[in-house]
């Protein structure tokens, strides 16, 4: 008799890395190679850029006037890098054949697929021919910028009226001893700077549980008649480890001042014993340190682990009360209506796409936003939308779309509000309001169709913690809230979006 015995063991195959497409997406009067590298993972990394000529890290190329920076494919689930060189880039070949310049650009993109930092590349060659063509006309000054993992990189250009204007970062005004500090760098045409996130020019606007969202503001203005050229702002999420936990029962915990709670002193902030205040503390943040049995600080008894607690507050007195009598600030209302290209409102028609046209069966998705508000305490509402056939908002005939906050009851093709969620871009959904329009309900006359259209929207600002019968009404026609004081307009603020063609399919 015959005994067969058969054992079995698991096998590992290692993923095959599939390399990154590189995608040309250059267009040649902008005098700037654009590609796209991707889809890579979410731990993958670009390291450096290489040329035939040099090795240049990412600061590098940021130092040179290049723009790197990444963004989440359409998916979700992995994302692309957009890279873009100046075709005066030293890095870039040129060549003349009868009227046109050629030019030629060869890199490899160094790559870490992070933790193990394991090291893979990607190649691009791109060319690019523009006819010959007379000197551009004359160019403002301008700021760009991105960021990477711990690091604001802002680029000034001097434009062609050269440098005669100042920049403010944040609220101070850069002189030769913040520029230093920031690392200045620079040519006859720009200059960068390095700006950490945790510098007191920047502002915090979120705290997550590991990360936070700051904010950079750069303005550049005339010096002799303080005319704003750009204001600039880049927001950007880092990570930093807000609380630690250590093996010797220490444990670390950051408390950061935000921007909506600007009269808040970090240095009276204390942990639930009032006895122990912050190890190190400055007008941004506190900083604490304390052991696991002081300060307060309890445990629980968790399956597999086990669980302390504290809490930072303030409990002095006459800090609170500074707190809760601090005045309401002044909004400044500056609202954008835009038309989005369907209702996932994730891109939108460009100010270059003008104008807009749309077929009978298409609808119109707008999307209002109060711009620079970072207050979630803050609703933006819609108190009346109509269509008029000219810019002119008080022209006729006109069509209402919003009457008091609700679509119009007596329009047989009535507004559709759209909801909105804190997702991507929108931190704060009650500084937004969404809303659809069919086409159907701008046609008063279908056997002519052809024509332009504009709409227009009254808006108003509210305070969401003082309910009162005001005129702020959402899309149920439910109050909002008390109206807040606006610096440059006491009352409603229009703004319009045309024109749109109306074609008829």
């Amino acid at each position: 008799m015959r005994t067969r015995d058969t054992k079995s063991s698991p096998v590992e195959t290692p993923l095959q890395l599939q390399p990154p497409q590189v995608i040309d997406a250059t267009v040649p009067k902008e005098m700037m190679f654009k590609a796209f590298i991707g889809p890579v993972g979410f731990d993958v990394m670009l390291k450096n850029i290489r040329s035939p000529y040099e090795v240049l890290s990412l600061a590098d190329c940021f130092a040179r006037g290049f723009k790197v920076f990444d963004n989440m494919s359409p998916n979700g689930c992995s994302k692309v890098y957009t890279v873009e060189v100046p075709f005066t880039d030293r890095v870039v070949g040129q060549m003349k054949e009868m009227g046109v310049t050629i030019y030629t650009l060869y890199l490899t993109f160094g790559f870490l697929v992070l933790p193990k930092h394991a090291p893979f590349t990607a190649t691009a060659y791109l060319r690019a021919k523009l006819e010959d063509i007379a000197p551009p006309s004359a160019a403002p000054p301008s700021v760009s910028g991105s960021c990477d993992d711990k690091n604001f990189y802002v680029l000034v250009k001097y434009g062609t009226k050269g440098f005669n204007f100042q920049t403010i970062m944040g609220k101070r005004m850069l002189n030769e001893s913040l520029a230093q500090q920031y690392g200045i760098m620079g040519n006859d045409t720009h200059f960068s700077l390095i700006v950490p996130s945790s510098a007191a020019d920047a502002t915090v606007e979120a705290v997550a549980s590991s990360s936070i969202k700051s904010r950079l503001d750069v303005t550049l203005r005339y010096p002799k008649t303080n005319k704003t050229i750009q204001d600039f702002s880049l927001a950007c999420n880092f990570v930093t480890k807000l609380i630690e936990c250590f093996p010797n029962g220490t444990i670390t915990a950051m408390a950061i001042t935000l921007e909506s709670v600007p009269s808040l002193n970090p240095r009276r902030l204390t942990l639930r014993d009032p006895a122990c205040g912050p190890t190190y503390s400055n007008d941004q943040y506190a900083y604490f340190v304390f052991t696991a049995n002081s300060c307060g600080t309890t445990r629980k008894f968790l399956p597999n682990m086990m669980l302390y607690e504290n809490e930072i507050s303030i409990t002095d007195e006459l800090e609170l009360g500074k707190l809760s009598q601090s005045k309401e600030p002044e909004f400044e209302l500056k609202v954008e209506m835009r038309v989005a290209l369907d209702d996932s409102y994730s891109a939108f028609h460009r100010v270059e796409d003008d104008p807009i046209t749309k077929y009978l069966q298409q609808p119109l998705y707008f999307e209002v936003e109060l711009m620079g508000s970072y207050n979630p305490k803050v609703s933006l509402e819609l108190a009346h939308c109509w269509a008029t056939l000219e810019e002119d908002k008080m022209s006729l005939p006109q069509w209402d779309l919003i009457v008091n906050g609700c679509a119009n009851s007596r329009d047989p093709h009535p507004v559709i509000f759209h909801s909105v969620l804190p997702k991507g871009r929108v931190h704060y959904p009650s500084n937004f309001k969404r809303f659809e329009v069919p086409m159907f309900a701008l046609a008063e006359d279908k056997d002519n169709l052809n024509r332009q259209v504009f709409v227009h929207c009254e808006v108003v600002i509210c305070d969401v913690r003082n309910p009162v019968d005001v005129q702020c009404s959402d899309q149920d026609n439910t109050m909002k809230g008390q109206k807040l004081a606006v610096s440059d307009d006491p009352g409603f603020k229009n703004v319009t979006s045309g024109p749109i063609i109306i074609m008829r399919s």
